[in-house]
């Protein structure tokens, strides 16, 4: 073919598009976004309960699992072969034993193979401390959790996806412990993704953990990248989030409007040229509008996938129109990934063994966190009941058990037998239990910082053992609500003054989830007893002594009045 003269060319290509003729794209490009948050290591799939604008009434179907998500990301992408998958945080922690067991390794590998590129950290990747995290991104196996990591392969080699953390600061050197953003080339257009977790992470992973950390504001350390973003050549920005709130509307309305909590104030004090953010952290679905920005969340464990759509100007960057979809992951709806089903078929087989080892019968099929008024559970109580009788020998007279920690509902087949995977999936952090001294006056005031927690997301009514009683009143005074002859131990009013043995978990022993009145207490004695073997050995003892244990309703520790 006879080589084109510029002007000749020019002249052809406002009529039709010549093979000799490179012409730039001017009219918009469509880039995708396929968004997973909180996905928790879950590589099966669970329980999802939702409100659909389709149907009427609560739908309960499973859904998720990690062979369901990379079917969906293969099967889009061959819609858009430059589609971005992209998470929230809590990808990993408070994960079922399939990947808990495993220091998480498996569900990194997963996501890796599913072809996650890029996820703001979560504060679950804090659960085992920094060291840890750096480890599960970068690869290796010096880990605090030896008897644990680099037990799936021997050579594990780290998440193939970028951690992003705008807002998490090293003390020692002033700068972002991780990196603050990325940017990607998509059809063109420099697209730059900014990630953040909830400024608040502090009050919700172990000191112990994160000390040397800060944890800034999340849209001011947002705000604060976008110049050298854009002198690298950024066009497009999307927030990654792992901070959220909730809405009563159905998680796949589109455009919803009724959105509250933390993120609604972060979203409006962003940088105006951001207009897409992912967020995480709350578990809800939700496509919602704030100041004009696209807000969405995909529930929890890979129930569902935020489908994001932008129209953008090739040349000037701007973004037009913007569509988004939240779509539940329902097993066998797209053509497998062969490589994940593999891995998760791995997975499976090598920890079916322990996790389908019977540990006790119980008396009801589903041992629940659904709160009374009060805010008890009948799990909860089984929990601290069990934190009690592992530590009577250490003098413990009260167990404590926060809601932070149970993880899902204590669910059995038909034989009303539960396994130790049952067990695991409630509780998947593997804490230890703390026994420590409280005065009568301690804990009152613990009892009252429940309600006054500056630092904590949501109210979260801690759960108490048998013998232990109190009753509230909702509509009293924050600091005044506990009534005061109410708080009873083993029938007698709690004295200020006198000194008791308690027992919980060693993340709230610390202070975690905003308790300082925990983090107060004296003589502390970690026990080395994990919480799961705690539960494992009180559902034993109690089927072997014909009790066990389950009922439909909790015991009325816990109760208001008006």
């Amino acid at each position: 073919m006879t080589l084109l003269s510029r002007p000749l060319c020019a002249a052809l290509a406002a009529a039709f598009l010549s093979a000799g003729c490179a012409t730039r794209p001017t009219a918009p490009i469509e880039i995708n976004l396929v968004a997973l948050n909180d996905f928790h290591g879950h590589l099966d799939s669970t329980k999802f309960q939702y409100n659909s604008i389709h149907t009427s009434g609560q739908q309960t179907e499973q859904a998720g699992g990690i062979d369901t998500i990379a079917a969906a990301v293969q099967a889009w992408r061959k819609e858009d072969k430059d589609l971005l998958f992209v998470g929230a945080g809590d990808l990993i922690g408070a994960s079922p034993a399939m990947s808990s067991m495993w220091a998480d390794e498996p569900a990194l590998e997963a996501l890796t193979l599913a072809g996650m590129r890029i996820s703001s950290v979560g504060n679950h990747e804090f659960d085992n401390g920094r060291a840890e995290l750096l480890r599960q991104q970068r690869g290796g196996c010096e880990s605090a959790r030896p008897e644990k990591a680099c037990q799936f392969t021997p050579d594990f080699r780290g998440a193939g996806f970028t951690y992003l953390a705008a807002n998490v600061i090293d003390d020692a050197t002033g700068k972002p412990f991780l990196p603050a953003y990325r940017i990607e080339d998509i059809k063109g257009v420099k697209v730059g993704l900014i990630g953040a977790v909830l400024r608040n992470t502090a009050s919700v992973v172990l000191a112990s953990g994160i000390a040397g950390l800060t944890f800034e504001d999340e849209a001011s350390a947002i705000n604060r990248v976008i110049p050298a973003m854009r002198a690298q050549g950024a066009q497009v920005f999307v927030v990654l989030i792992h901070e959220g709130g909730q809405t009563p509307e159905p998680f796949d309305k589109p455009d919803c409007s009724a959105l509250k909590g933390p993120i609604v104030d972060i979203v409006k004090k962003l940088d105006p040229a951001i207009r897409v953010i992912v967020s995480g952290h709350s578990h809800t679905g939700f496509q919602c509008k704030v100041d004009g920005r696209v807000v969405t969340q995909g529930d929890m464990g890979g129930h569902v996938l935020s489908r994001i759509k932008m129209m953008v100007d090739p040349a000037s960057g701007a973004v037009g129109e913007i569509g988004v979809r939240n779509v539940v992951m329902k097993p066998g709806q797209y053509p497998p990934d062969e490589r994940v089903s593999a891995y998760l078929t791995q997975a499976r087989e090598r920890s079916e063994a322990a996790l389908a080892r019977p540990v006790a019968r119980v008396a009801v099929r589903s041992i629940d966190r659904k709160e009374s008024a009060g805010g008890e559970t009948v799990l909860g109580g089984l929990i601290a009941d069990a934190v009690l009788a592992a530590t009577k020998p250490q003098g413990a007279q009260i167990g404590f058990m926060n809601m932070g920690g149970m993880r899902q509902d204590l669910d059995v087949g038909a034989s009303l037998t539960a396994t130790y995977g049952d067990v695991q999936i409630v509780l998947p952090f593997g804490n230890t239990i703390v026994v420590m001294d409280m005065t009568g006056a301690q804990i009152r005031a613990l009892l009252e910082q429940q309600w006054a927690r500056p630092e904590a997301s949501t109210v979260s009514v801690l759960q108490v053992s048998e013998g232990f009683r109190y009753r509230w009143n909702p509509a009293a005074p924050r600091g005044q609500r506990v009534i005061r002859d109410s708080v009873t131990l083993n029938g007698k009013v709690l004295d200020d003054a006198a000194v008791y043995r308690v027992a919980g978990n060693n993340f709230l022993a610390e202070g975690g989830d905003s308790f300082p009145a925990f983090a107060a207490a004296a003589n502390k004695r970690n026990t080395q007893i994990r919480d799961i073997d705690a539960v494992v050995q009180f559902l034993i003892k109690q089927d072997k002594a014909g009790k066990p244990v389950g009922a439909t309703a909790p015991a009325g520790r816990i109760g208001t009045v008006q």
